[in-house]
């Protein structure tokens, strides 16, 4: 067997062309979860009482898991296993190569699916950890890996156009597009807010400044538009992001850790333009994972010199020593940040 996209494995599995070992796993979590339901509604049907059991990763007991999986089915034709956040990194090796092992042995009416939904199989990374790896590979081998991305803002603003239409208003697909900007292309996030805007609309058109008056920033997007400003040398943008951020209670570390983040994608794609390299080469180069950050980094990065980028970017270093080494007004000392990259020279 091997990795394979959602849409196949969903096929598949609605076909009835069932494997015994399945991992979902990615940053989509809402899917993963969609992924697993639909495999499990599929094999044990409503019989779920008498042919699903589910084991928490962090106690999985391996002796207890072999009964399990040995055990005949009730009431339908499969015995379904469903192992929740098993992380190879937290368990001790011999537990893993005692499980793996135990897998080797799954009768044929066993279904056993791993998914993941409450860590980070990568580590933000671009590969999954070595420890995690070797799960992923012997699973990929006898039966099916599918790893569920995030989509593009681009990607999800025609399902977020589609949706707000079946609920009576509209939105155009800028504006839909602006929505997921907003949500950090989180497709639970995103449904949230559809169903918030949806009804107060009461079937008008949502529109860029309903957006703004009903959806909660997301820190990512503050952020950004923080560093946006600066770059900018828009002053009044740069101090109401600011704002924003310190009335969402976000601590001093994090922002300065989420400013310098932005200031580094765009001095990397500032590089990159110089050098001929594309979109594509700097997200595999330095494994990132949501493309929207980096056309947007490529997009905004000529509007400063490489030699202010670095400057800004000494002056953040400089901020977070000062702020983790002395009792200055945390305030005060970003603000005096601010205003220095914005009268940066060069």
């Amino acid at each position: 067997m091997a990795y394979i996209d959602v849409k196949e494995v969903s096929s598949q599995i609605k076909k009835g062309d069932y494997k015994n070992l399945y991992y979902f796993y990615g940053r989509n979590v809402s899917g993963v979860e969609t992924l697993t339901r639909l495999l499990i509604k599929q094999t044990v049907g409503g019989m779920e009482e008498f042919a699903l059991t589910k084991i928490n990763g962090k106690e999985i007991n391996i002796p207890s898991f072999r009964d399990t999986a040995e055990m005949l089915p009730m009431m339908c034709e499969y015995n379904c296993i469903l192992i929740n956040d098993y992380n190879c990194d937290e368990m001790r090796e011999e537990v893993t190569k005692q499980l793996i092992e135990a897998l080797k042995e799954i009768p044929s009416q066993t279904i056993v699916v791993f998914n993941i939904t409450g860590f980070d199989v990568k580590d933000g990374k671009k590969n999954p950890t070595a420890k995690n790896k070797k799960l992923i590979d012997f699973v990929s081998k006898n039966g099916i890996v599918c790893e569920q991305e995030l989509k593009t803002p681009a990607e999800l603003a025609k399902s977020i156009l589609s949706s707000v239409q079946k609920r009576g208003c509209e939105i155009s697909i800028g504006t839909a597009r602006q929505l997921a900007e907003m949500c950090l292309s989180n497709p639970l996030m995103i449904s949230n807010e559809i169903e918030k805007l949806c009804s107060y609309a009461n079937g008008a058109e949502i529109t860029s400044e309903t957006l703004e008056l009903m959806v909660a920033q997301q820190t990512d997007t503050t952020v950004y538009s923080l560093a946006n400003a600066i770059a900018s040398f828009n002053k009044q943008a740069a101090f109401e992001a600011l704002d924003n951020l310190m009335a969402q209670r976000v601590s001093r570390g994090s922002i300065i850790a989420a400013v310098s983040n932005t200031f580094i994608d765009l001095y990397r794609a500032s590089g990159a333009k110089a050098n001929g390299r594309t979109i594509g080469n700097m997200m595999n180069d330095f494994a990132y994972t949501r493309d929207f950050v980096v056309k947007n980094a490529f997009r905004d990065s000529s509007k400063m010199s490489q030699k202010k980028l670095r400057g800004c970017i000494q002056i953040l270093r400089d901020t977070a020593v000062t702020l983790n080494s002395t009792g200055a007004d945390e305030r005060v000392v970003l603000e005096q940040a601010i205003t220095k990259m914005l009268v940066l020279k060069y």
